[in-house]
């Protein structure tokens, strides 16, 4: 494995823990702060805004610079973020350093898979992404009690010091790991020369202009996969987002048990995440419509079971697992479509955060309107079906331009052998 995969994977452990750990320090920050909970709560809201925003504002304002400077930049600019948010006196400074942070969030995932896959043969360029991804999955299942048990220890502030850290270690190995031709368009790899491209191994010779990258959104397999990207991710949060309601109020865990539970759900995170990988290289898009069918199906059985706790426990752990199988596939197949710019790889990003917003408004919705704490599951199965379909849409036609491209060039040889 490529060193310089390893040290994005730090760089995306990094970014995961500060956009999780929040969650189990917002009863100490709200003390420490003055603040009230729903105040301390946009913490977390305001970092999943600035994420939607920030993927597109941040990739558009650096393209055409050299990929793996930006990526070291990104990763500054998130240790500047969480230094402020170590150091805030005031619960205005500590959202100007959620926010710094999350400006590199999109942008970091979205260059860092363009970056990846440039590391490794072209038939292992989802494996490439999961393994990036990977920094992001493990940090889904250490972050929250990482974050509880430093701050219960040394304070809440401990922890955003220990995550500056991580910071400056990611930054360094990105810089010293990360090969310069893995970040340049037209460079070739030294060991193959076919290897020029993130799409499709071909020189692209066009550089990363706003207009270049703006003109791959004229692709409807763009948006296709943007939308279900969307459905499917949006569904799972949505259902994530009140886990802990069903969990104590139908299931009868108590609420000690949401943080295990928890942990069974972020290693379905990351099991899926390696097997989903795996798998996309070999089919992509039957990956991506097996996952979210699985997801859909687990949803929604998830919903029917919810009081046995036993079953509860394994659905909970294929949740995470369908629910992140689709993330390496998902990234590879928006950026092949879009001929690798890095502005499709960020709006998968920006797409997953505000499928992440819908997800969880419909989930509470359906709370509110007194529809029982199972409800958001089958919220999420509805909203993954929608992606299903979406998909599935998707393929058929990509499935009809290859076919008829496939038919074009056979006809061609005929009239050139005629």
């Amino acid at each position: 494995m490529p060193a310089g995969l390893v040290a994005l994977a730090l760089g995306g452990f990094g970014i995961g823990l500060t956009e999780f750990v929040i969650a189990g320090l917002l009863p100490q920050v709200s003390r420490s702060l003055a603040v009230s909970e729903a105040a301390a709560g946009w913490l977390i809201s305001g970092y999943a805004l600035t994420v939607a925003v920030g993927a597109i504002v941040v990739t558009a304002a650096t393209a055409g610079l050299p990929r793996k400077a930006v990526l070291t930049g990104l990763v500054a600019l998130f240790v500047v973020g969480n230094l402020l948010s170590a150091v805030a006196p005031n619960y205005s400074l500590m959202m100007l350093g959620r926010v710094v942070a999350a400006l590199c969030h999109g942008s970091f995932f979205g260059i860092g898979s363009l970056v990846a896959r440039r590391m490794v043969a072209p038939e292992r360029a989802s494996r490439a992404v999961a393994v990036m991804f990977a920094g992001l999955t493990v940090a889904n299942v250490l972050g929250v009690p990482f974050g509880a048990l430093v701050g219960e220890r040394w304070g809440w502030r401990a922890t955003f010091w220990a995550i500056t850290g991580i910071g400056v270690v990611a930054a360094v190995a990105i810089a010293v790991c990360v090969p310069g031709w893995a970040g340049e368009v037209n460079r070739p790899r030294p060991s193959d020369a076919s290897h020029t491209s993130e799409a499709s191994g071909k020189a692209t010779g066009r550089p990363d202009t706003p207009r270049t990258q703006l003109r791959a959104f004229r692709s409807a397999q763009v948006w296709l996969t943007l939308a279900a990207t969307a459905l499917g991710y949006g569904g799972m949060f949505g259902a994530f987002s009140y886990l802990a309601y069903t969990f104590t109020r139908v299931t009868g865990f108590s609420s000690t048990d949401v943080a295990w539970l928890l942990v069974v759900y972020g290693s379905g995170l990351v099991i899926g995440n390696i097997v989903g990988g795996r798998a996309a290289d070999r089919d992509r898009d039957l990956t991506l419509i097996a996952s979210l069918a699985g997801l859909t199906v687990t949803l929604a059985v998830f919903g029917l079971l919810a009081a046995d706790p036993a079953a509860s426990v394994v659905l909970v752990f294929l949740t995470g697992l369908f629910g992140f199988a689709s993330v390496p596939g998902m990234i590879t197949r928006v950026t092949d479509h879009a001929h690798g710019v890095p502005l499709a790889a960020a709006a998968n990003v920006s797409a997953s955060n505000i499928g992440n917003a819908l997800g969880a408004w419909l989930g509470g919705a359906a709370i509110s309107a007194g529809l029982g704490y199972t409800a958001p599951l089958y919220v999420g199965a509805a909203i993954v079906l929608s992606g299903l379909a979406v998909m599935i849409v998707a393929a058929r036609r990509a499935d009809r331009r290859v076919s008829d491209t496939t038919d074009l060039g056979l006809a061609q040889d005929r009239a050139s052998a005629g």
